[in-house]
């Protein structure tokens, strides 16, 4: 009997598990779609409420190099996923990828932090979304938005930790949630038509705001720093870089620059979810890397056009303070109809983000499921071809945080997650590559292991710079994860079920409604294909 912490899932097991009955996903997606939700996630949260108060509080004007700097390390790491995807097109993304390359455990901890990084991101995002519709509600009426909340409803004490109902969020998670399990395609096409909305208005912010851009609001590009006295980040709230170091505060400044990179990631975060379709793609091989890296290269460009464009509108110092958004720069210049176009790009946006940021939890949680280390029946699907249960459950899950609980400062709890998966996923192209040089590849990185090597070390340097008190709320995440493993996964998994010689249950043996009827009919050699080969 293997080591439960070293046992490894050949990739030929990864692939031969996808087409289990009553697991299995429809493919349906080309690399278009793919393309579309990778667009569609990144775009929204980060030009919309991320580069006016990062380039406000953190950096100055030299957000817009923080942006390049945060695209390159994303770059080095998409090489890095386009490699494993086209390789193991099977759900799960980074999960998958590591449990073909190290193992079980180490399987199960990116899986934990995977959970983290897209629940937790949906929910953030989804209160962001929340604060556009109440600014949407106040143009209406003609009420202010610092003075009326139409979206939170409050009681007890605001200000804690369960002091009030977000509906705004929670409305939008479960109108998402229900568009999810309807299919996959069909989001794809939702997403297409509301991502088409979002980027014609970034276009727009950008030809419009060229026209008002001042050079001098440039300079100084990377501003004085400010010591900790004064910008209030000083302990476990500075940069674990700047606290190593005995740096004064990362507020402006090289410190601040670098801290701004390691925030503006946040807005990169979505085209590994590309990845976690990799079972839905009808040529993976080719669409994947197509996927991934060309909406990498689109939304770089619209990043650090908007920023060049913000930040030549307005002096930095009129962005500071926790409201600043794009529109903030249009108001000063008494452009009001910016603001109906801004707010209304930024609804379409923020929409597409969180229903791909739901779908990458649910196939994350998904291929866990039906590799035992979460119970067997959330990886079942329905006769859509879509896993229902588990997309039911992360909704539900998500709308509850989203609903009660303050999401601020765990921002940078989905950016330390997600670049510990990026991490994991470019030591593990090296280590394939050693391990099955026979694979067939139909993506390969140029220069292994140099160009991997460069990835980890653009993600563990933007993890430095992430706030002490980050990597402390992360630790305790991850032994959390251990913990879970330990008790349940270890002792549930279908791994180790077959080294032990015993025989996992079946999917439509732990389904009380019975097996579906495309299933039985393809088992019994009828002409109908099963969902996957449609």
């Amino acid at each position: 009997m293997g080591n439960p912490f070293l046992r490894v899932k050949s990739v030929e097991q990864s692939v031969a598990d996808t087409d289990e009955p009553g697991t299995r996903l429809r493919k349906d997606l080309t690399w278009w779609d793919l393309t579309v939700f990778g667009v569609a996630v990144v775009v929204g949260a980060g030009i919309f409420t991320l580069t006016a108060r990062t380039a406000g509080n953190v950096a100055g004007p030299s957000v817009s190099l923080a942006f390049v700097l945060a695209a390159i390390a994303c770059g080095l790491a998409a090489l890095c996923y386009a490699e494993f995807a086209s390789t193991v097109p099977v759900a799960g993304s980074a999960y998958t990828f590591s449990y073909a390359t190290f193992g079980e455990f180490v399987a199960w901890i990116i899986g934990w932090d995977l959970i983290l990084e897209f629940a937790l991101a949906a929910s953030v995002v989804s209160k962001g979304w929340s604060h556009y519709l109440n600014e949407f509600l106040c143009l209406i009426t003609g009420a202010d938005p610092s003075e009326t909340s139409y979206t939170v409803i409050a009681w007890g004490d605001p200000g804690g930790a369960f002091g009030g109902f977000d509906w705004g969020a929670v409305l939008l998670i479960s109108v998402l949630t229900l568009l999810l399990a309807l299919g996959t395609k069909l989001s794809s096409m939702v997403s297409l038509v509301i991502t088409a909305v979002k980027v014609a208005v970034v276009l727009l912010v950008i030809v419009v705001g060229a026209f008002y851009i001042s050079p001098k609001n440039y300079s100084p590009y990377i501003p004085p720093a400010e010591d900790a006295a004064s910008d209030g980040a000083s302990g476990l709230h500075q940069t674990l870089f700047s606290l190593m170091t005995g740096a004064g505060g990362s507020t402006y400044g090289w410190y601040g620059l670098l801290a701004a990179a390691s925030l503006v990631f946040f807005a990169f975060i979505g085209f590994d979810i590309v990845a976690t379709t990799a079972e839905e793609a009808r040529d993976p091989q080719k669409d994947l890397p197509r996927g991934i890296l060309g909406s990498l290269a689109i939304v770089t460009v619209l990043y650090v056009a908007v920023t060049l464009v913000l930040t030549g509108m307005v002096s930095y110092t009129e962005l500071r303070g926790d409201n600043a958004t794009l529109a903030t720069a249009f108001g000063l210049h008494g452009i009001a109809w910016a603001q109906w176009l801004i707010v209304i790009g930024a609804l379409s946006g923020l929409t597409t983000v969180v229903m791909v940021m739901l779908l990458g939890q649910t196939r994350v949680g998904f291929a866990m499921s039906r590799d035992g280390l979460f119970p067997r029946g959330l990886a079942k699907t329905g006769s859509r071809g879509t896993p229902v249960r588990i997309t039911v459950l992360v909704g539900f899950v998500s709308a509850f945080l989203a609903g009660f609980l303050p999401m601020g400062e765990l921002e940078e709890m989905v950016n330390i997650g997600t670049l510990f998966a990026f991490v994991l996923v470019c030591i593990g192209v090296i280590v394939l590559r050693k391990t099955r040089p026979d694979l067939t590849r139909g993506f390969r990185v140029p220069l292994v292991p140099l160009v991997p090597v460069l990835a980890v070390a653009a993600c563990l340097w933007l993890m430095i710079n992430l706030s002490a008190l980050t990597w402390i709320r992360f630790l305790i995440w991850m032994a959390l994860g251990v913990v879970v493993y330990l008790v349940y996964g270890m002792r549930h998994s279908v791994l180790g079920m077959r080294e032990r010689g015993e025989t996992p249950p079946l999917l439509d043996a732990l389904d009380l409604a019975g097996p579906r009827v495309p299933q039985v009919r393809a088992e019994a050699g009828d002409d109908d294909p099963p969902p996957s080969s449609r």
